[in-house]
């Protein structure tokens, strides 16, 4: 029977936060890099930057599920 996660507020307040952190640090390197002009070195940025924006919206839907159960 697979495990629902119960994540604390604070918890996910948290993850938004450092998945926000690595979102920034991402965008300077690939700003870093399309300046080198560097087409491979800024494909690898890019690609490293998706997942992170995905983490972070998967973080934002399930605190903004969370206030709504909490409202209802």
């Amino acid at each position: 029977m697979p495990r629902t996660p119960t994540n604390s507020k604070a918890g996910l307040i948290l993850s938004l936060g450092s998945s926000a952190f690595a979102v920034l640090r991402s965008l300077k390197q690939l700003r870093r890099t399309r300046g080198d002009q560097d087409r491979l070195t800024t494909a690898n940025a890019l690609a490293g930057l998706l997942p992170l924006v995905t983490s972070a919206l998967l973080i934002l839907r399930r605190l903004r599920g969370r206030s709504r159960k909490q409202t209802a």
